[in-house]
């Protein structure tokens, strides 16, 4: 379907059905673009997490049981 088809029909719902469209596609381009954002910081940051230990010294203790003192 072409975009102008797509607007054709978007045009021909309720005006409640129009809002709806709209918020969907702004919240998934939103979700798409901070998954994008993140998937590159991940990917930029992979290098030092991998070979400098000072980043991932917590993660020994990520399976070390822990009690809240109260």
């Amino acid at each position: 379907m072409k975009t102008d088809e797509i607007i054709k029909e978007i045009e021909q719902l309720p005006l409640s059905k129009q809002i709806y469209v709209v918020e969907r596609t702004i919240h998934t381009i939103r979700k798409n673009g901070i998954d994008k954002q993140m998937s590159v910081a991940a990917d930029a940051l992979y290098e030092d997490y991998k070979s400098d230990n000072n980043l991932t010294s917590f993660t020994d203790i990520d399976f070390d049981e822990f009690y809240d003192a109260r």
